[in-house]
């Protein structure tokens, strides 16, 4: 990094949140050489400053930091350990962040490897959905060594503004996990008190104003409410996406032994949502899951 506090990256995973991650660390003049297997996504970043790159390997060359952003564990696990990926060809600066949602259990794994192989690692999972990403005011949770976390800072404070190091490898992912079971019973308590509403004919928008006046309120009633209400089922965070997390969270509790009833019951609902062909689709679709149940539709 020069002394002008910037910096050269490798970012892997160019996708709705990667995308805006890496035009905010272009804009904060920071380097960029770009890496996703769709070429259009890659040639999206270049034409804003980014470098493009052939593979992960060519991804962190010459880089101080490598950061990926990809959709689920076996990703992150084929970036690094693939004949050109990172395990074998790390960043000049011998420090690799992952800000994909995995598996503590893997994350730990890869931090070890990397260890072994003289490499620093961070879980550094993100919270605030595809707007936080543009804004540049993710929420980070990052897991790993306290001087590797330092190092990675600086970048980090390009993407989000709510940045905290929360433990050893694999904390990171455990608190993000910890936010998906808070952010789906959420979504399924809001979906809960707008079917009884509109059952009961009460005026949603109303019933939704009243209710962010008051210890109902939430980011998610604010944000997706008036989705649900108006039947807006955009793709922001995805069914998908959701339903990968909460299987994640499932698992991690199960080799824990600790029981989430909750969290089951809310997969279920999103297993539903999947099933009806909704898995594209934004969390808000969660709503028409009560549209079926109560044979009602939303709007819009």
């Amino acid at each position: 990094m020069g002394r002008d506090g910037k910096g050269s990256v490798g970012f892997i995973g160019i996708g709705m949140m990667g995308r805006e991650m890496v035009r905010n660390l272009l804009k904060a003049g920071h380097g960029v050489r770009a890496f996703d297997v769709v070429e259009a996504a890659i040639a999206a970043v270049v034409s804003e400053g980014a470098v493009g790159a052939k593979n992960p390997a060519d991804a962190a060359r010459g880089c101080d930091i490598v950061i990926t952003m990809l959709p689920d564990t076996p990703y992150v696990e084929a970036v690094v350990y693939s004949e050109d990926g990172l395990l074998k060809s790390p960043p000049a600066g011998k420090l690799i962040v992952d800000m994909s949602t995995i598996s503590p259990v893997a994350a730990r794994r890869i931090h070890a490897d990397l260890q072994r192989a003289g490499v620093s690692f961070i879980d550094a999972p993100v919270s605030g959905g595809p707007l936080g990403a543009k804004n540049g005011a993710l929420s980070i949770m990052a897991g790993g060594e306290a001087e590797a976390f330092g190092k990675a800072e600086p970048f980090f404070r390009a993407m989000g503004t709510t940045i905290t190091h929360v433990g050893a490898s694999g904390a990171g992912q455990t608190v993000k996990l910890c936010n998906q079971l808070i952010c789906g019973i959420n979504i399924q308590a809001i979906c809960e008190a707008l079917a009884l509403g509109r059952a009961s004919g009460v005026d949603l928008d109303l019933l939704r104003r009243v209710l962010l006046g008051g210890s109902a309120s939430s980011w998610m009633l604010d944000k997706l409410g008036p989705a649900m209400i108006g039947g807006d089922v955009g793709a922001g965070f995805r069914i998908d996406l959701m339903l990968k997390d909460l299987r994640l969270v499932q698992e991690h509790a199960q080799a824990l032994n600790v029981p989430l009833p909750g969290t089951a019951l809310v997969t279920s609902q999103y297993v539903d949502a999947r099933a009806h062909g909704e898995g594209a689709n934004g969390n808000q679709a969660l709503f028409r899951v009560y549209d079926r149940m109560t044979n009602q539709s939303s709007t819009g």
